[in-house]
């Protein structure tokens, strides 16, 4: 236990480090504090439905939903305006100030990490990207540089400039809610806590040495040795069946071709075809080009973690093998 708190000090206290430490509470505070502020308008929104006229009458602070309601400022004791002088800077310029204090004392205790002059013969180890990049950086394990480092980003890219276009649902607009959009809430949680901030967390804790996994008890030792024999889905299925012709070029081609469409079509077809036999209000406002533009880049997401889950327990390198790239 106090080699592991050890091993995980020594790693939290690097320069580089304490901001990614610092990152994750503000994650943890923000998330926290995003979700009481959802449950807290739940609460009062359902209680407006539930109390119309005491809805109507709600004092400060509280949601009410502006199509229902009227609102007169003065009634409610609140100004008609807030002018962005003095109310808005006075609070950014007490802010900056903050920030300025703060990274004054910081810089006392912590020296700042700068190295020597690069050194072509002498390459760190482990070299890793800044913070930001770090997630990038460990699907480099998983998929093709191209893939890791341009594909994945573009798609992250185009998914979220195709929010607004792609989200039917009108409720829960300008205000914190989890009764009005369950679903895009749980996407947006598993894509931005586990699949990116889990993999910086991963990439700056756990990533050693020649990019090893060590675990917060083990220490960084750069001349370990790990083993590990990668196959590729089509070898890994003709080996668990005993078809030896399936680990051929063409085989392998082909093999991919239906692994990936298969994996698209159930994703895309199943839920739809469920959401049909509902008669879904959501299905008939989406229509079908909406659903699958959805459905695609939402099973691209979970793409991720089912590639990760297949390379750490059944060492399964790529899905689609072809002479140009491989997934």
């Amino acid at each position: 236990m106090m080699e592991t708190l050890y091993n995980t000090w020594i790693i939290a206290s690097k320069p580089d480090n304490i901001p990614i430490v610092g990152l994750m509470f503000l994650v943890i505070f923000f998330t926290y504090l995003a979700l009481r502020l959802a449950v807290r308008n739940d609460r009062i929104r359902s209680k407006n439905e539930a109390d119309p006229d005491e809805g109507a009458g709600a004092s400060k602070g509280q949601l009410v939903d502006v199509k229902d309601v009227v609102f007169d400022e003065a009634e409610q004791g609140l100004p008609a305006k807030v002018l962005t002088w003095p109310h808005l800077v006075k609070l950014e310029l007490l802010v900056t100030l903050f920030m300025m204090v703060l990274l004054m004392v910081w810089s006392i205790p912590i020296d700042a990490p700068l190295e020597e002059m690069a050194n072509p013969g002498l390459s760190p180890n482990p070299a890793k990207a800044p913070w930001y990049f770090l997630g990038l950086q460990d699907m480099l394990v998983y998929f093709d540089p191209w893939i890791a480092g341009v594909l994945i980003p573009v798609v992250i890219i185009v998914g979220l400039m195709l929010i607004p276009y792609l989200d039917p649902n009108p409720k829960g607009s300008g205000y914190y809610t989890l009764k009005e959009r369950k679903a895009i809430i749980a996407t947006f949680f598993f894509g931005f806590h586990i699949l990116w901030i889990l993999f910086i967390v991963i990439g700056t804790f756990l990533r050693g040495p020649g990019w090893m996994w060590f675990w917060p008890w083990e220490t960084w030792d750069a001349h370990r040795v790990v083993s590990e024999t990668n196959v590729n889905l089509n070898e890994f299925v003709g080996n668990l069946l005993g078809i030896e012709a399936i680990a051929a070029p063409k085989a392998a081609f082909a093999f991919g071709i239906l692994a990936l469409g298969g994996y698209y079509a159930l994703g895309c077809l199943l839920p739809y075809g469920y959401l049909r036999r509902q008669q879904s209000e959501i299905l008939a406002k989406m229509g079908w080009i909406r659903y699958g533009t959805i459905a695609v880049l939402f099973w691209s997401m979970m793409g991720l973690p089912i590639k990760v889950f297949l390379n750490l327990f059944f060492h399964i390198k790529y899905i689609w093998v072809t002479p140009w790239f491989n997934i």
